[in-house]
């Protein structure tokens, strides 16, 4: 099996890539803004008046929104990719080893279905 359709987890390892890439857009994005605002307290603005006039998402929800992001990326390429391995025939302990976690968490990874949008965060549409 060579292309996406047929291959969960390479089609996993793919969408891993992309978010990569756009989590490392949006890290260089808040360090750009981390600068901003520290000219902007070096020139005597208080927090408040920082906090305030900063763009939203505000650095740290950019911040925790990317890692999210990207854990839930991983997570689905480390389930697909564990199990694309139980179809190979590898054993759970095996698996465990490769992946350096317990027999018993491989088996949490191979049954534990995609998570959904914590509700408490709004979804974006941008890609």
């Amino acid at each position: 099996m060579t292309g996406a359709a047929g291959d969960p987890a390479l089609a996993a390892l793919r969408a891993l890539g992309a978010q990569l890439d756009r989590t490392m857009a949006g890290l260089a994005e808040a360090r750009r803004r981390v600068r901003h605002v520290e000219r902007l307290r070096a020139a005597g603005l208080s927090w408040h008046e920082i906090v305030t006039q900063e763009e939203r998402p505000l650095v740290v929800e950019a911040l925790t929104r990317a890692l999210d992001d990207l854990g839930a990326a991983g997570g689905a390429f480390r389930r697909e990719e564990a199990r694309a391995l139980q179809r190979e025939q590898v054993s759970m302990t095996r698996i465990g080893k490769l992946f350096g976690v317990s027999r018993q968490r491989v088996s949490a990874i191979l049954h534990d279905q995609a998570r959904s949008p914590r509700p408490d965060r709004e979804v974006s549409a941008d890609p």
